[in-house]
């Protein structure tokens, strides 16, 4: 039985078992021999022993720390890392508790990293200090055989003093640019009233312009009418006493007259134009009343239109100079 028991306890000493999710190191008489694989192993009994280590992704707590910015202000902050052993070996070997290590050198390490940084910079620039921090522990775990796979700064918390104090500084900024809005806000409203002032003075203005134009263009249209119908009347008049003196010259005893060109060429324009034949003679007529280009030139009627569309076209412009205005 004493043999049997011996035989069993040599078998169970003789066979280990590793998990898929972890490796372990073999001792023989108190030196490293090999490190084992997931699955069954068989080892030397009675004088081996063994040791576990996880090779999945661990999570490390860093506690909060408190340190001093490089402008002298106070701060706390904790992070949390992820490391991964890659060698069971070195584990083993060159570090006595890989996770107490681990996790004190990222203390240290965060207390330095935000030491060389101002209050804003730690408050501001997360991901720099994670990188730094990784950066900084890489070195040391590559020779325990750990791997750093992240760094996670969670809070960095300033004083209560510089919290007051940043509280305070935000308010005042939010006031500062409520007034500046308010500001921005009453300078548009004013230049945008400015605008509709000035347009609507060069609308006024344009149209008391068009009107006397208009009038003054009237009263010279006017003016030359009324000398054409006086020329016109005239010279009916004196085709009424040329008439008149023919008359007389009929009835007289005399043979021989004598009668003035300009009244005989009057007297053949006159006769023409009321028979009709000076549209089909030579095309000498009386002249009409209308203008001629000479005279529409002198006038300035061909421009009435033009004159017409200013005012418009000048309150378009004020308008554009209203839209740049308040783009700007």
């Amino acid at each position: 039985m004493l043999v049997l028991a011996i035989a069993v306890v040599a078998v169970d000493s003789a066979v280990v078992i590793v998990q898929a999710t972890e490796k372990q190191v073999l001792t023989v008489l108190g030196s490293y021999r090999k490190t084992l694989d997931p699955g069954l192993n068989l080892v030397p009994p009675f004088v081996s022993s063994t040791h576990s280590y996880d090779m999945r992704t661990q999570t490390l707590d860093v506690p909060t720390q408190e340190a001093i910015t490089r402008d002298n202000s106070p701060v706390t902050a904790d992070a949390v890392i992820y490391v991964k052993v890659m060698d069971a070996k070195k584990a083993f070997l060159e570090v006595e508790d890989y996770t107490r290590a681990v996790s004190n050198l990222a203390q240290t390490t965060l207390r330095a990293v935000l030491g060389d940084m101002e209050l804003d910079e730690t408050l501001s620039r997360r991901t720099e200090i994670n990188t730094a921090i990784r950066r900084e522990l890489e070195g040391p775990t590559d020779e325990w055989g750990v791997r750093v796979e992240s760094v996670e700064v969670r809070e960095v918390k300033p004083s209560a003093d510089v919290e007051d104090a940043m509280e305070q500084q935000t308010a005042a900024e939010r006031r500062r640019r409520a007034m500046i809005l308010e500001a921005q806000g009453e300078r548009r409203s004013a230049i945008e009233r400015a605008q509709g002032d000035k347009q609507s003075d060069i609308i006024r203005a344009q149209g008391e312009k068009q009107s006397q134009i208009l009038e003054t263009q009237g009263d010279a249209i006017s003016t030359v009418l009324r000398a054409r119908s006086a020329e016109s009347m005239g010279e009916r008049a004196i085709i009424d006493r040329g008439m008149d003196a023919l008359d007389s010259i009929g009835r007289s005893e005399s043979t021989t007259y004598v009668l003035p060109q300009e009244l005989s060429s009057m007297v053949g324009r006159y006769g023409k134009h009321l028979t009709g034949s000076d549209v089909a003679a030579d095309g000498e007529s009386l002249e009409s009343l209308d203008f001629g280009a000479e005279t529409r030139e002198l006038l300035g009627l061909d421009d009435i239109e033009e004159t017409l569309e200013t005012p418009d076209t000048e309150a378009e412009r004020a308008e554009g100079a209203a839209a740049e205005a308040e783009a700007d």
